[in-house]
């Protein structure tokens, strides 16, 4: 008998509402649903992809463990048990920083899988952490932990009631945002324009938004921090500075003035490509227009400055009095409040509290940055990762060099990758533990409603129940957990509270723990709960949330949100500060000492080399990252890994549209067709990421047959951002040259 099922698709940050026809596991059908507070009906392709997904002959059920022989299935306890003894094993003779652990971006994706990373963590005790965050919006976090207080704490874009909004190094047209949930953003645009607002876009590329923009500026690439600072200097000189409210708590405006007064249009006009009237008429449109919300993402975050382009952004939004106001940027006020949650615990943030073994890069968020990983595995001595665990992640192909990546895996004594493919980096593993699939759990995103346009609540239940045999990513992080755990106690006690945590955490579940954060949160208890939480802090969470999960409650709860299975529309954002600020002093200081310092250091831009091109990076609606290429309906069609090129420059280099291109690095070289468009200024390059699957053990059909190139083979380790040492994959400095007349090179590793 056919059904609908209401679902949350997860293939992206969107958090789409979809409806699917089925008959039991079989899907017949997968559309928007009109009735999602959100998404409003809006799905794109990925959407319609999660039928590939869930039916895909090549995703691993049951755990597999890499023999002479091949890869052979053994039983969830085996796997467990050996994966446990054998990082125990390895910490006890080379201590707990021998082991690495990795996160990928669909790690986020996951509420089970986050709210159960902390007592692996805690269990394997090991400073050899790394994720996505380094090689994505780590400056957007230091950022706003430096600022507001919290890492986490995210000033949102209020896109349905701005007058000007501006996106610098972004296209949220291909992301449906990415820290700005924003389903349907072409509606919202074409609403924006219609009431009379403007879309501006500044980008080396006239990606798919800067189409619908009214107007789109070429910047050249890694250039965003002159043209942040020029667009200060103007709004300054011209007395364009108007705080407004925030003014009662906001320190450093004099200071900012001084640090910014030197960076005049006319000296950053050649470095940034862009003339210095239009960076002057650029400064005065976003400061006298009634409401504006600047927005940057990772064409910004992943360039040589981002560290002070990142904190640029915020400081525009804020001394034109954009913060925290209808149609600027603001805070959300989400249902489960990851940010209280982890003001609770401690973690609101850190950064350079120690350094990496190899190149003493700075910690951030307890984590190092990626592009310090592979050397992390091959450089011998005290502290060399000698095994690994990645969680839903694929560093060869999202990193920078995976040739190097590659060496690195190869040589370790054990890797275990939580992951439901064999791809580029999981062949490497000893042990695969294939976790249920996206439509055999539960669906809850606490992140990306925490930095939605919009303040909303839903949760999904599966399509299917949980396929006999399977664990779901959070049973799979537990067992590891508390295995470790028992391993390493050293005492009755100690043990005792491994099995206490374990049977907590079991009998509580992840629906448990979406049900209490939405008790305790701002639309539960009233804030009675938290309070007492804050005051005991996480130690007494066992022992609370019992009483709250049994006790009579007249607020938001699991329950009541499941009655609405297309989501709860909890209303607009809302004004939050000073209150919702978690520094010490409840105030904002414009001017944090770090970005002091990085300033002072900022060098005077320099071209670059005649016989080099800029690239840039590149995003598809079809594609997030290289964790989507199995299926056919998002692979299908002509190619879309090629090599963006201008007009100009292919003629220069006697190429035209489909010939095969060369690109060299001081770390190798990748040939791909060009695409010839004007789409790209000049002397600027864009490829997209993530592709390249023909390594060899890959076990993904669809994915090999697509072809293309990993861009990372030609990006290498040692271009890092200046201040915190993430990976820098936009604005690189490559060899172009047409494949005909290549000298023949092989990559390095």
């Amino acid at each position: 008998m056919k059904q609908t099922h209401y679902h949350t698709c997860n293939l992206c940050e969107a958090m789409c509402g979809i409806e699917i026809d089925h008959m039991g596991d079989e899907i017949l059908a997968i559309r928007g649903d009109s009735a999602d507070p959100l998404s409003r009906g809006h799905i794109c392709p990925k959407g319609v992809a999660l039928q590939d997904l869930h039916n895909d002959p090549d995703r691993l059920r049951h755990p597999v463990k890499r023999t002479k022989d091949g890869w052979v299935p053994i039983s969830w306890d085996e796997a467990l048990d050996e994966t446990a003894r054998r990082l125990h094993d390895i910490q006890a003779r080379h201590g707990k920083n021998s082991v690495g652990m990795y996160l990928g971006n669909p790690t986020a994706h996951n509420h089970g899988a986050l709210f159960t990373l902390l007592p692996l963590i805690n269990a394997l005790g090991t400073r050899q952490r790394y994720s996505a965050t380094s090689a994505d919006q780590l400056p957007h976090q230091l950022a706003t932990w430096q600022l507001f207080g919290h890492q986490a704490l995210f000033p949102i874009p209020d896109i349905d009631r701005t007058d000007y909004f501006m996106v610098i190094g972004g296209n949220p047209m291909a992301s449906n945002g990415s820290i700005m949930t924003v389903p349907d953003i072409r509606g919202r645009l074409k609403s924006l324009q219609e009431r009379g607002g403007k879309l501006v876009v500044v980008d080396p590329r006239r990606t798919e938004t800067a189409r619908l923009a009214d107007e789109h500026d070429f910047i050249r690439p890694g250039s965003d921090v002159y043209l942040l600072l020029a667009l200060l200097q103007v709004m300054f000189e011209e007395l364009l500075v108007a705080p407004g409210r925030l003014t009662d708590f906001l320190d450093g405006q004099g200071t900012l003035a001084r640090l910014v007064e030197n960076w005049t249009p006319e000296k950053v006009a050649e470095a940034t490509g862009m003339t210095a009237d239009r960076i002057r008429k650029l400064a005065r449109d976003i400061a006298t227009a009634p409401r504006a919300a600047i927005y940057s993402r990772v064409g910004l975050t992943t360039s040589a400055h981002s560290t002070l382009s990142a904190w640029l952004v915020y400081v525009i939004n804020i001394v034109t009095g954009n913060l925290d106001r209808e149609g600027g940027v603001m805070f959300t006020k989400p249902a489960f409040d990851i940010v209280a949650f982890g003001a609770l615990g401690g973690e609101t943030g850190s950064f350079d509290r120690y350094r990496s073994r190899v190149h003493g890069y700075p910690e951030f968020g307890g984590e190092f940055p990626v592009t310090t990983l592979a050397d992390e595995m091959l450089s011998p001595g005290t502290g060399q990762i000698k095994a690994f665990i990645s969680h839903a992640g694929n560093p060869v192909l999202s990193c920078p060099d995976g040739n190097k990546m590659d060496k690195a895996l190869s040589g370790l004594e054990f890797m275990v990758s939580i992951d439901l493919y064999i791809n580029e980096t999981t062949r490497h593993a000893d042990i695969i533990l294939p976790p249920t699939g996206q439509l055999e759990h539960a669906q809850f995103d606490p992140i990306f409603q925490a930095v939605a346009v919009r303040n909303v609540v839903k949760f999904s239940e599966p399509l299917v129940e949980k396929p006999e045999g399977s664990l779901h990513d959070w049973e799979i992080l537990l067992g590891l957990a508390t295995r470790l755990g028992r391993l390493k106690a050293e005492s009755r006690r100690e043990r005792f509270q491994v099995e206490a945590t374990d049977r907590f955490m079991r009998k509580l579940t992840d629906r448990g723990i979406v049900d209490l954060g939405l008790r305790l949160g701002p639309y539960g208890t009233g804030g009675r709960s938290m309070a007492i939480l804050k005051r005991a802090g996480l130690r007494s969470l066992p022992k609370l949330a019992w009483k709250v999960l049994r006790g009579k409650h007249k607020g938001l709860t699991l329950k009541k949100v499941l009655a609405q299975p297309h989501g709860i529309d909890l209303g607009p954002l809302q004004r939050a500060l000073p209150k919702r600020l978690y520094t010490r002093s409840q105030r904002i200081n414009l001017v944090p000492p770090l970005y002091f310092r990085a300033l002072q250091g900022l060098p005077v831009p320099k071209p670059p080399k005649a016989d080099e091109m800029l690239m840039i990076g590149r995003r598809h609606v079809r594609s997030n990252n290289s964790w989507l290429h199995n299926s056919q309906r998002l692979v299908k069609g002509k190619s879309r890994c090629n090599i963006l090129i201008h007009p100009q420059d292919a003629e220069r280099l006697g190429v035209t549209d489909g010939d095969d291109l060369t690109l060299r690095s001081e770390v190798g070289s990748i040939t791909l067709p060009a695409w010839v468009s004007d789409d790209i200024m000049p002397g600027v390059i864009s490829v997209p990421h993530g592709w390249g699957h023909d390594r060899k053990g890959v076990q993904m059909d669809v994915a090999r047959r697509a072809g293309g190139a990993s861009v990372n083979d030609v990006v290498g380790t040692t271009r890092v951002e200046a201040v915190t040492a993430m990976a820098q994959l936009n604005g690189i400095p490559v060899k172009v040259e047409a494949a005909s007349a290549a000298v023949p090179r092989q990559a390095a590793v």
